[in-house]
């Protein structure tokens, strides 16, 4: 056999060997949660190497930075059968699917894979991008600003006729913690997390000083970096009392407080207000008697010796008393026969 024999009969076989080879069909997933553009370097070079790119969303995010990167992304949204067929012969297509991705393309692609009667292409599923952690934030903040603007009951509350569910939803996550449900606990936070959401966005439409969700994040932020110098900058803490004796130091010069009670909110529980003057008094090494017996018999004086004590022992005397009511419930319903 000459030469020119051989190289033919190699072209043929070439030839045949590209015809069955399967090609590849990549599914490349997006995160809208996710600044568009910013795409893994496989996903980069995948859409590079593809000899076809199809979106059948022409309103993708990504497509005006595809187009701008040299991308030519085609609209189209063929059937399961159209893609195997095209890349038969080691062709590959890349699919970006639309947001909530595209269960009938996929569907008909594992239908095909099962049947055994087809021989499929590679099937790769391939993430472009990645949540970050607090990206379903975002959604929170997205479906928020829906409801404000669509909701006849939302779109008409104040910060005045919220606050009462925000007292509600801190007591029902107490409730939750101290009753160790992880289910619940769950729940509750989200229900807590609302609330800060919920009055930032109503903090939008205020005419003379609006600030947004962001507003909020940043403003924590930056407390917590400032008074976290042992975490973020040059100074030490060895335990939990240097941290709060910092906290407290740092807090009173940016409030420019005079007393370690300021800042005190009066109107919280009873005991919680007597443990947390007692925290403040002790960790600013202060001597203050407590206060002597005077009407009612002193039950006041008792129950505030009982709180300080509690307090210096780690225990949160608000949380004891709770315990021992819920305890005391239980009791009254056995004695009552509903248990």
């Amino acid at each position: 056999m000459n030469a020119a024999a051989h190289a033919n009969d190699a072209a043929e076989a070439d030839a045949a060997g590209a015809a069955e080879a399967p090609g590849r069909i990549i599914l490349l997933t997006t995160s809208h949660r996710v600044a568009p553009g910013l795409l893994s370097w496989p996903a980069w070079q995948a859409l590079r190497g593809a000899d076809r790119v199809l979106c059948p969303d022409p309103d993708h995010p990504q497509l005006p930075y595809l187009h701008e990167a040299g991308i030519e992304v085609e609209h189209a949204a063929p059937s399961a059968r159209e893609l195997v067929e095209y890349c038969a012969g080691g062709r590959t297509v890349v699919v970006i699917p639309s947001g909530e991705g595209d269960p009938e393309l996929t569907d008909g692609l594992a239908r095909m894979a099962g049947s055994g009667r087809v021989q499929m292409p590679d099937l790769e599923l391939l993430p472009a991008s990645y949540d970050l952690p607090g990206a379903r934030l975002l959604d929170l903040v997205q479906v928020m600003d829906t409801i404000r603007t669509e909701c006849p009951w939302s779109s008409t509350q104040t910060h005045e006729g919220l606050a009462k569910y925000g007292i509600e939803e801190a007591y029902e996550l107490v409730e939750a913690i101290e009753a160790g449900d992880r289910h619940e606990l769950r729940e509750e936070l989200g229900d807590v997390l609302l609330q800060v959401v919920f009055h930032s966005r109503i903090a939008e439409e205020d005419p003379d000083e609006p600030f947004s969700i962001d507003d909020v994040a940043g403003t924590i932020v930056e407390k917590l970096i400032h008074r976290h110098p042992h975490v973020f900058g040059t100074e030490t803490a060895e335990t939990s009392e240097d941290v709060k004796a910092h906290w407290l130091r740092t807090k009173a010069a940016e409030k420019q407080r005079e007393s370690v009670t300021d800042g005190i909110p009066l109107g919280q529980p009873a005991l919680a207000l007597a443990a947390k003057l007692a925290a403040r008094v002790r960790t600013a090494g202060l001597a203050v008697p407590l206060p002597a017996a005077g009407d009612g018999g002193g039950v006041g004086e008792r129950l505030l010796a009982l709180a300080v004590r509690a307090e210096k022992e780690g225990t949160d005397p608000e949380s004891a008393l709770r315990a021992a009511a819920r305890a005391y419930r239980d009791a009254i319903r056995t004695a009552e026969g509903t248990d």
